[in-house]
């Protein structure tokens, strides 16, 4: 059965459904502001029946790794870890991240998986399958500019894109968004993130949130547009063959 991505966006974003028949959702991913984020994943999480943990980085990271207790964090091009509290550019009123975040400026040899030596690893005690934290400085500029989430070495699971300056300006009118992603296929260790708008600023962290949710939970038999579409035929159908019969 062919793997299905649904996003959780917030209502001022038009939701982008993909399918192609009923089919089994195995794959979510939230893109939202940080207060709407939150809430999304918290709300998947407890509807695929699993139990969300909550780990706000409130002290600096720094050195090649630093140990949040479940998990490790690193650089996955090995550097040391720079960390700092953000206040989210141009922001109304002023806000700041949950807690620290990692800088990881996007470069590379290409844009997509190429950047992916930019970004950050989370590498697990014990496995999960649902990940979710606060993105700063998104948007800026360096259009296109896109963000993704890989499990275990997976295939790259794109969460964010900016096409113009500021349309990633979520929360508060600022520069920040809340990202997660959701695969209840397997179980995994190893979380890495990136992005690959190529001189810009990025940074990720705050409060990372995370869950083991059981396989083949998440949402799943929506019938595509075109199914809804038939359907809808297919009652007015009824109807006019009930008036005709009554007539």
């Amino acid at each position: 059965m062919t793997l299905k991505l649904k996003h959780l966006i917030p209502a001022s974003i038009a939701a982008t459904v993909l399918f192609s028949g009923v089919a089994n959702a195995t794959i979510v991913t939230v893109y939202d502001d940080f207060d709407g984020g939150l809430v999304n994943f918290n709300n998947t999480v407890a509807g695929a029946g699993g139990v969300a943990t909550h780990d706000a980085w409130s002290t600096q990271l720094t050195g090649a790794s630093s140990d949040q207790g479940d998990y490790v964090v690193t650089n996955n091009d090995g550097g040391s870890l720079s960390s700092s509290i953000y206040t989210l550019y141009q922001s109304s009123p002023s806000r700041q991240t949950s807690g620290y975040m990692v800088s990881i400026d996007p470069n590379g040899a290409s844009r997509g998986i190429g950047a992916i030596g930019s970004g950050m690893t989370l590498t697990f005690d014990t496995a999960i399958n649902a990940i979710g934290f606060e993105v700063g400085d998104w948007s800026t500029c360096c259009q296109p500019s896109d963000l993704y989430i890989s499990f275990d070495d997976g295939a790259p699971i794109l969460v964010g894109a900016s096409t113009v300056f500021g349309d990633g300006f979520l929360t508060n009118n600022g520069a920040g968004v809340f990202v997660a992603a959701f695969d209840d296929s397997g179980d995994f260790t190893k979380i890495q993130f990136w992005g690959d708008g190529f001189g810009e600023v990025l940074n990720a962290g705050g409060t990372i949130h995370y869950a083991l949710l059981e396989r083949d939970s998440l949402p799943n038999g929506v019938p595509e547009p075109a199914s809804l579409a038939l359907l809808g035929i297919g009652m007015a159908g009824l109807a006019a063959m009930r008036r005709r019969k009554a007539a």
